[in-house]
């Protein structure tokens, strides 16, 4: 019966830490915020420099696009 008892008592544990943890997704600070945008930007620097490394790659085997 202890096992049982210890069981529950652990499965409360976690649904109370799972809902609490829920309950603050929704919130984002500013440090969260600036993160994103700098995730963006690091995104789109990656894009442009691949689509660089290609046109330099076309333009060294003579194919101009």
């Amino acid at each position: 019966m202890k096992r049982l008892g210890k069981t529950v008592s652990a499965a409360l544990a976690v649904s109370a830490l799972l809902a609490t943890l829920g309950g603050c997704e929704g919130q984002k600070g500013p440090a969260e915020g600036a993160g994103e945008k700098v995730d963006k930007t690091v995104e789109k620097v990656g894009q442009q420099i691949e689509k660089a490394g290609e046109s330099i790659q076309d333009a060294a085997k003579g194919d101009k696009k």
